[in-house]
C-alpha cells in the first residue's frame, strides 16, 4: 500500500491531504483519484512533479512496487 500526499494546488483540486492506493504506477494512482475539481486535477497532473520516497520524478510510469510515499508537487509560483 502506498500513501499519496497532495500539496498546494493539487490538494485544492483533489480535496484531501492524502490517500492510500494499491496502484502499480504513479499514472494509475493519479487516474483513480476522485477529485473535487476534476478539470483542475486533470490539468495539474501533466505539470506536477512526484517525489517517490523522496526521489523526484516526472515519469508517471514509475512503479509503486515497494514505495511507501508519493508526494504530488504542483508547480509553485514565487520568487
Amino acid at each position: 500500500m502506498t500513501t499519496i500526499r497532495f500539496f498546494a494546488a493539487a490538494r485544492a483540486a483533489v480535496g484531501v491531504d492524502s490517500l492510500s492506493t494499491t496502484a502499480g504506477t504513479i499514472d494509475e494512482a493519479v487516474r483513480e483519484v476522485a477529485a473535487v475539481d476534476p478539470e483542475r486535477w486533470a490539468a495539474l497532473q501533466e505539470r506536477c512533479s512526484y517525489l517517490v520516497d523522496g526521489v523526484t520524478t516526472r515519469d508517471r510510469g514509475t512503479s509503486l512496487a515497494g514505495v511507501e510515499v508519493v508526494d504530488v508537487m504542483p508547480p509553485f509560483a514565487g520568487g
